[in-house]
């Protein structure tokens, strides 16, 4: 659903000029840097990028599910780091608190984090619930007006950095996947919480991922969101649905960006007396990617719309993100072959960064096998209540 049309041009175009006269003149800072610098992030700030999915009167723009994806092409044009900083505040990291926070979590939390005073991040992975995130061993005991929470969690996208931290913690003793789960704000000073170093990781340089440790955190119980016990992982649900169709747009930006090298370098590199790209094979390589992205952009607006229109996209959440992160590591691949040996070259050429960033895509947010896997389970669900399954 697009609201405004002039308005998100011009947003649109904001963004597609500073990926181009900003985040890409400084990959190579960032990535030795291992961080986006300061500077960067207060640019980032100050042109709104934090608040995108943010409700209007907490400070964001209050983009729409469509026009948040379109943004997140754009922006996802550069390296991975950029778009990693800023969107646990305009996906998971907000979320939470967007879709069932009370007023008072609202009006507190959410302007720190539409203007990127404060960095959010989802605290729901652990060693022993991944793929299988009802699985939840963190817990919290409630003790008059505060819980102490204990456990930890892992693989978390800006946990060394954040200020606030969504965290799912079983509040009930003997439950077992989803039920008894709660989810709490809870902010990084207070008492118990502490967080590692960021991982050495494949790629992603510049885009901090670490643990979180909870050693009897005591968190005011006026921070369980929606002041509810027990519903936690409905709330993570919401946030993961509306997640998967953003991170689908955020694997196909980069897509883009990386088809647009590699006709760059196809369109300027000569072999045997002719452009690469004169060549049937490169050319049919060439091909391949265009059809993906645009199948997966179509795919992506049309799933966004559909939940802008309050449908239930559960099914076609999981597709996109299924669809889009394996359509990523395909162009990849293939860019890199389209480069030939200056493609493995990090010297040469910015591709090869890209074709290790990308790879994450397929893990993180459900692999592909268990998207595959709820693919299935959701066409079951239709199936059964008498619905079309396609």
């Amino acid at each position: 659903m697009i609201r405004d049309k002039a308005k998100l041009d011009r947003l649109l175009n904001d963004v597609h000029d500073w990926v181009r006269t900003v985040a890409h003149p400084n990959e190579n800072r960032v990535a030795e840097l291992n961080e986006v610098p300061p500077d960067i992030v207060r640019d980032m700030a100050a042109r709104g990028f934090f608040g995108w999915s943010i409700p209007e009167e907490y400070g964001g723009l209050g983009l729409t599910t469509e026009e948040l994806v379109m943004g997140a092409m754009e922006l996802s044009q550069c390296a991975v780091a950029y778009r990693a900083r800023v969107g646990t505040n305009t996906g998971i990291g907000s979320e939470a608190l967007v879709a069932d926070g009370t007023e008072a979590q609202k009006s507190k939390y959410l302007p720190l984090m539409a203007r990127g005073e404060a960095t959010g991040c989802l605290a729901l992975t652990e060693p022993n619930a991944g793929s299988e995130a009802s699985n939840i061993e963190t817990t919290a005991r409630r003790v008059g007006d505060t819980y102490i929470l204990n456990g930890m969690k892992r693989y978390i996208t800006n946990a060394p950095i954040a200020d606030l931290f969504t965290v799912l913690a079983r509040t009930e003793d003997g439950t077992t996947g989803s039920k008894g789960i709660t989810a709490f704000i809870v902010e990084r000073g207070f008492e118990g919480l502490s967080t590692s170093a960021p991982y050495k990781m494949m790629g992603q340089a510049g885009s901090p991922v670490g643990e979180i440790y909870f050693n009897d955190c005591r968190v005011p119980a006026e921070n369980v969101i929606g002041g509810q016990e027990g519903v936690g992982f409905k709330t993570a649900m919401k946030v993961l649905n509306k997640q998967r169709i953003h991170l689908s747009a955020l694997c196909t930006g980069p897509a883009i960006r990386m088809l647009e090298l590699a006709m760059d370098h196809a369109s300027d590199r000569e072999q045997f007396g002719q452009k690469v790209i004169d060549f049937q094979l490169v050319a049919a390589l060439l091909a391949d990617c265009r059809a993906e992205i645009e199948a997966a952009k179509q795919l992506v607006l049309a799933t966004a719309r559909s939940r802008d229109e309050g449908r239930d996209i559960a099914l076609e959440a999981s597709i996109c993100k299924y669809f889009a992160s394996e359509m990523c590591g395909r162009v990849a691949d293939r860019c890199v072959q389209v480069f030939g040996g200056a493609g493995y070259v990090a010297d040469h050429s910015p591709i090869e960064r890209y074709y290790r960033d990308v790879r994450l895509f397929r893990l993180y947010e459900g692999t592909s096998q268990i998207h595959q896997l709820n693919i299935v389970k959701q066409m079951q669900r239709r199936q059964a209540a008498g619905g079309a399954v396609a």
